[in-house]
Parts: structure tokens; sequence; C-alpha cells
């Protein structure tokens, strides 16, 4: 498809034009200048700064056009993930990311490549050593995120989560709730990110390996979790046979609900309320008296919660999570008739 891929190389300019036609020398970004022949007689011309080598075949093919087109983005993002982590100084594994995430790019021709998957892919990069476990790891991962990154001129991605969390906020805080809908921030489009990179942003790298892994293992049966608990405080034995079949039961289910939206590029919207909604939830929580005093407009929303990120000690904000789940669940029974 492209030699650049498994090169060793991060390609961070464009590959191609818009028409088909091979750029030159990718790698470096070239001023713009004016028709010229090179030393070997090729013609040579130049659009958007970029020098095009009208001697290599021009490719027709759509697909591999826009495919070819979003390279050089991907290698831009890379070089801008965990840019503070030591691991990164070493160029083979800036380049395992670039592969990783040029080939999901091909192989998944309905979402493609989308700003924030970087984020999502480097902690397989990390943690595997093996380059195609590390991609095989993130495309078990898209296939219950990629749902988040399709986005249309009416909808975003993550707009099932983000009206679970508006839901929430109303029910469990009415007054902050009508205080961010008179900001103008009732549609609560300010957590956006958090759900599409799993708070990689708000949290350091290895909380955020903490963090996704309680997620998970709290949508099987978040009870599990204060049962558990409950259990340790009394000095008692495991938690129930009962429950832990319940566990396996549910495994299962998610396993052939997994195949199903891996097809439709969906989440499963009839399922429980994922625990990333409470976890935003109890982010605003955090914040809350902050978000009353201070904030006047939509600006100042973002900036006090801007202060979050990098700074949001995982453990806290889970138990936070688990405490107004729970608040939660209680209110809504309440309210049945």
């Amino acid at each position: 498809m492209d030699s650049h891929v498994g090169s060793g190389k991060v390609i961070t300019a464009p590959l191609i034009t818009e028409d088909g036609r091979p750029i030159k020398d990718p790698l470096v970004l070239l001023e713009a200048t004016s028709s010229e022949n090179t030393s070997d007689g090729t013609s040579t011309s130049s659009t958007n700064g970029n020098e095009i080598d009208e001697s290599a075949s021009r490719i027709t093919d759509k697909l591999i056009i826009d495919w070819k087109l979003t390279l050089h983005q991907i290698g831009l993002d890379v070089l801008r993930t965990d840019r503070t982590m030591v691991f990164y100084e070493n160029k083979e594994n800036l380049s395992k990311l670039w592969d990783i995430l040029a080939v999901y790019a091909w192989i998944d021709k309905d979402v493609g490549y989308c700003q924030g998957m970087s984020d999502l892919c480097s902690p397989m990069i990390v943690l595997l050593k093996d380059e195609a476990d590390a991609f095989w790891c993130f495309e078990k991962l898209m296939r219950r995120l990629r749902g988040n990154f399709k986005c249309t001129d009416q909808s975003v991605g993550v707009a099932n989560q983000l009206q679970y969390l508006a839901s929430i906020i109303q029910v469990l805080d009415p007054k902050l709730h009508d205080h961010l809908e008179i900001l103008g921030g009732g549609d609560y489009l300010f957590a956006f990110r958090m759900f599409m990179v799993l708070f990689r942003r708000e949290v350091s790298f290895g909380d955020s390996l903490y963090l996704w892994e309680m997620m998970w293992a709290l949508e099987y049966d978040p009870d599990i979790f204060f049962a558990a608990c409950e259990d340790a405080s009394a000095h008692k034995s495991k938690v129930s046979k009962s429950k832990l079949r319940g566990v396996r039961h549910f495994g299962k289910w998610d396993k052939d609900k997994d195949k199903e939206n891996s097809k439709n590029g969906s989440e499963d919207t009839d399922g429980p309320v994922p625990i990333s909604v409470f976890m935003v939830a109890s982010v605003l929580k955090e914040k809350r008296e902050k978000l009353l005093q201070e904030a006047r407009g939509l600006d100042d929303l973002i900036r006090i919660l801007n202060d979050v990120n990098g700074n949001l000690d995982a453990k806290k904000a889970c138990a936070g999570a688990l405490k107004l789940h729970k608040k939660y669940l209680k209110k809504v029974q309440t309210k049945k008739p």
C-alpha cells in the first residue's frame, strides 16, 4: 500500500495531492517554487508548497487517495502524543505508533483515522513490545469505541453519553444543571474530549491504565465492586457464587454484543449507563462550587474544567463515580411508581 509503513519513519508531510498525484520527497515540507526540471530531466511542479513528482503514476482509486491523505496528519498527531514520556524519545517507538494507526485507518474504511485515536493507541505500544500484538489490542479496543468517532453535521459520536450525563446531573444536582444551561453548556459538549479519549488528558499515564481497567471491569456488574468492598470490610470471604455466575453470564453476552456492535459501529445504547459517564459527573461535582461561583460563560466553564488536565486523581475520581452511581440508582428507583 505504501512503502513508508513499516519503514521506521514517521510521515509528517503530505504524500499525495487531492487529485492523486504523488508528492516528491514527502518527508520534508518544501517551499512553493515554480515549475522546473530536475537533474534527471524529470519535470516537477509545485502546489500548496509541495513538490509534485510528475514521473510517478497518478493514483485514481479514491479509497487509496483518501487513506494516503491522512498519513501525514497521523504523523503530526503521533509527535504530539505523550511527548513528555522518555519512551517516545526512541524514534522506533514513534514509528510503531504511526504504523498501527496508518494500518487501522485503512482497514476501518468507515471511520478511518480521527484525532484522539493516538491517545488510545499509545498505551498499547508502551505495554506490549510486539507491534502486531499492540495493533490487535488497539483494534479490539476500537471495536467498543469506534462509535465515538462517528460524527455527522447533526450529531457527535458520544451524543448518547452526553445525554446520559445531562440526565444524571439533572437528577443528582438540579442547581448545577440549571446553571450549566444558563451558561450555554446544557448540551454538555464540554465533556466531549473526556469521553473520546477516556480521560487520557485528565489523568497521568499510569492513572489512565488504572482507570481503564477499573471501568471495563465494572461494565460486567457495578454491584460486584460494592459487594467485594463490603465483604472485605467485614472480613468475610468471597463474593457470592450467584453474583459471580452473573458476571460470567454477562461476559458471554458482552462477547455477542461486541460482534454486533463491531459490524454497525455503534455502542450498546440499551445496556446500563457506562461508568465513564459517572466519572465525568464526579469531576463536575468536585468543581461544583467553583462552577457556581466563578463561571459566567462558556469560556469560564472550559477554563475551570481545563484545570483538571493532568491533575485528576484517578482513584479519588473512581470512588466518587461509584458513590454517584449508587446515589443515582436510589433516586431513580424511588421515583418509579
